[in-house]
């Protein structure tokens, strides 16, 4: 059994409305809708336990009253703090619970997809929580405003929610927390105390917590965006899959930095080529291109051409994106894989998805890239190089 809880008992100073902002209109219902909604769709979830203030208690109980096709529910009131809430909420999670999710109910865009991979990661690893790469580089700065350190971005993670847990693991954290008197920044941080580790799912850059009046614009035009996009699905039955696959390689050389997916991994070596030498973005791009009968990466970017050289894949990776869109295509999913004895690729893929899935205006669940080894066999074993396979399908759309 699977229970989410979702606290929603903040005062949204920032929001500068007045009021709990996620009673604030969004689209066509409240922000807190959007969640329960999105939630009671998901056949993994069984139950919702919503947290509000005190003096909301009510309010929150007509609304969902009146709203069809949900899970069970209880409104509980919450704390002073968010974790003060949770713990209200996790005294009437049902016992027969397994798995306890918490996600902000301000955060309205969470989409089904996002629950079901944080679910079976929570049921795996005990602990998962929904994460994006950093894409900016993040620096830390003392009281006076002067720079002291800047960070190495590819360790970063922003954080979001749903966040997944062992109910018994959950409960346990928060029981240690307030024998402690210790108040984290969020659920997974309570966890960590107790020495567990947390598996990071790779979530959308569009799972937003909406926080300031321009958070609910944007929430609302993305909104808007996936409900047209649905309908405009729904009304074409002129749409054909087209296939396509891809293949690279690239030597293993010194003096070059090791790109792969547009991520730099640490190692002695890097790969040899005109560009970056992205060998796993390389196999995609043909891919791509091979699915649209479009040639390959050599005919739209040659390597006899001067303004590629050293370029970023994930610049061309974006313009094939466009070549695609342009011939009346739309990526549907992507696999790869790469191959390579060393170094050790499997915690950069994470990043690797983001990565590509942002440069073609996917989501996460649209790609997914694998790595593999060759025991040791052929020239990537014997670490002399690297290749990658891709496998891409699209939608001709008339």
């Amino acid at each position: 059994m699977v229970t989410v809880i979702i606290p929603a008992a903040g005062q949204g100073k920032r929001m500068m409305r007045g009021g709990n902002k996620v009673f604030l209109p969004l689209v066509d219902m409240p922000v807190l809708l959007h969640s329960v909604l999105t939630f009671s769709a998901c056949s993994e979830v069984d139950n919702l336990v919503v947290v509000v203030a005190s003096d909301e208690v009510v309010q929150v109980q007509t609304m969902l009253c009146n709203l069809t096709g949900i899970k069970p529910w209880k409104v509980v009131a919450g704390g002073s703090e968010r974790q003060h809430s949770i713990a209200n909420a996790i005294k009437v999670v049902p016992s027969t619970t397994k798995t306890i999710l918490v996600h902000d109910g301000a955060r309205p865009l969470i989409t089904e997809e996002c629950i079901t991979n944080v679910i079976k990661a929570s049921v795996v690893h005990k602990a998962a929580i929904v994460a994006v790469a950093v894409k900016n580089t993040i620096k830390t700065v003392d009281e006076d405003g002067w720079v002291t350190d800047t960070l190495e971005r590819r360790k970063l993670w922003s954080v979001q929610t749903p966040q997944g847990f062992d109910a018994h693991l959950l409960r346990k954290a928060y029981e240690q927390a307030e024998k402690d008197q210790f108040v984290g920044t969020d659920d997974a941080s309570l966890v960590e105390r107790l020495g567990v580790r947390v598996k990071i799912v790779c979530g959308c850059y569009d799972n937003l917590k909406v926080t300031t009046p321009e958070d609910l614009t944007i929430a609302e035009a993305l909104l808007k965006e996936r409900k047209s996009m649905v309908e405009s699905k729904g009304c074409d039955n002129n749409e054909m899959m087209r296939v396509g696959m891809g293949y690279d390689v690239h030597k293993l050389v010194k003096n070059r930095k090791l790109i792969l997916g547009g991520v730099e991994i640490p190692y002695e070596l890097g790969l040899d080529g005109h560009s970056d030498a992205d060998v796993l973005l390389h196999a995609i791009k043909d891919a791509l291109l091979g699915a649209a009968a479009l040639g390959d990466i050599g005919r739209h970017f040659p390597d006899t051409d001067i303004q590629y050289k050293g370029v970023s894949s994930l610049f061309l990776l974006k313009r094939v994106g466009e070549i695609i869109a342009e011939h009346g295509y739309l990526v549907h999913n992507l696999d790869a894989t790469i191959v390579a004895q060393r170094p050790k690729v499997a915690m950069y893929i994470p990043e690797m998805n983001c990565n590509i899935a942002a440069a073609l205006g996917l989501k996460i669940g649209q790609v997914n890239v694998k790595a593999t080894t060759t025991e040791g066999l052929g020239f990537a074993g014997k670490g002399e190089g690297i290749a990658a396979y891709a496998v891409a399908s699209i939608l001709q759309v008339e």
